[in-house]
């Protein structure tokens, strides 16, 4: 008689006991902490106002990124002042709160504020509920505060429209969701020994297997991975977004995971896999301290040179790192000004040392920042 096999890792009767080759993994363990080390090693040689400024930009960052995974969107700078306003930290004008906004960042902040707080269903559930603050998942109203119930049917991840759908994963009935979660959670509160990018590996794995919200899963498995992993440093500030690289490599992100769900409990791939992320994670965070320091640099060397309130307002969200090249068309839409205004703030610039105009072609003007010896930077 032929043998079932399973066609998903919770149906296994392994599950969840996880396996994996430590020393497949020595590696990638050994390149992330060594990615980790140069970024510390970076930070510690600066002082505590760059580290505040560097700390800002990566949960802004993350909480931008982990959104647009799921295909939402959100104002960058009203997450920014939504990070500042909870963090205390002084980035001028703030802008108003937005609920929507305020929910994803209260709990990724949580996450990694919070380390020595334990991780239990009601601190979930209160993530869960500061994510859909209104109840509905776009025009559908879901379950919030609790974990999902079937009503509708089975809990699937699908693609394609309709006639054309496509199964990728399905996850466990909601009448074993109960216990299914107490035996993650009580895995994340004991001491296992494992490094903690393993712990961060497996709790982010092991959640979005469970998949046990309607909506939100994928968020608050990268919180739960940040919890670990902030739990493990014993440092409360964040600087480097596991959400904006796995944002960066998302296609490769569903691959493994699809793999991984529909695979056996032997998961080093996936594992693998991960410890890379947060490799590249820390090493693009290495570019964003690059930036914190340049705007330093530059304000210091411009300090005295007088300029409107709408020049530093353009110059500020400039180094805070917009994407592309600064032209008068995108000036103006910033300062909120005419372009006539926009050219005239340029020149001033130009005159001043602060901006020089590039040697690029095209219908547009582009125009880089300066900053002593000649050094520019583009964006």
């Amino acid at each position: 008689m032929e043998k079932y096999l399973p066609i998903y890792i919770w149906q296994t009767d392994a599950w969840p006991n996880w396996q994996f080759e430590m020393a497949d993994l020595a590696l990638p363990l050994a390149d992330a902490a060594r990615a980790q080390g140069m970024l510390y090693g970076r930070l510690a040689d600066i002082g505590f106002a760059l580290r505040e400024e560097a700390n800002l930009l990566a949960i802004t960052e993350d909480v931008i990124k982990t959104s647009e995974i799921e295909g939402e969107t959100l104002n960058a700078q009203s997450v920014r002042s939504s990070v500042a306003r909870h963090l205390g930290v002084d980035i001028g004008a703030l802008l108003p709160a937005d609920r929507a906004v305020d929910g994803v960042v209260e709990m990724v902040l949580d996450a990694t504020l919070n380390v020595n707080k334990p991780l239990t269903s009601d601190r979930l559930f209160g993530w869960h509920a500061a994510l859909f603050p209104t109840g509905y998942s776009g025009l559908s109203k879901i379950s919030v505060g609790a974990w999902r119930d079937d009503r509708t049917g089975p809990m699937q991840v699908v693609s394609g429209g309709y006639g054309r759908q496509r199964v990728h994963y399905e996850a466990p009935p909601a009448t074993r969701l109960s216990h299914a979660m107490q035996q993650l959670l009580d895995w994340m509160a004991s001491d296992s020994g494992l490094h903690p990018f393993i712990r961060a590996g497996i709790g982010h794995l092991w959640f979005v297997t469970l998949h046990p919200f309607d909506d939100g899963n994928g968020r608050i498995a990268r919180a739960i991975g940040d919890w670990l992993l902030a739990s493990g440093d014993a440092n409360p500030q964040r600087f480097y977004s596991v959400s904006a690289q796995i944002q960066r490599e998302r296609n490769a992100y569903y691959e493994v995971l699809e793999r991984t769900q529909k695979g056996s409990m032997e998961i080093t791939p996936w594992l693998t896999w991960f410890l890379g992320i947060l490799a590249r994670a820390m090493t693009q965070a290495l570019q964003v301290l690059d930036s914190v320091l340049f705007k330093s640099r530059f304000w210091q060397q411009w300090a005295s040179v007088p300029m409107t309130e709408r020049q530093k307002k353009v110059l500020n969200r400039w180094l805070d790192g917009f994407e592309g090249n600064m032209t008068s068309r995108k000036w103006a839409a910033i300062g909120h000004c005419s372009k006539d205004s926009a050219v005239r703030d340029i020149n001033e610039l130009i005159e001043l040392g602060v901006l020089a105009k590039t040697e690029e072609g095209g219908r547009s003007s582009r125009y880089v920042l300066c900053l002593g010896a000649g050094e520019k930077r583009t964006d």
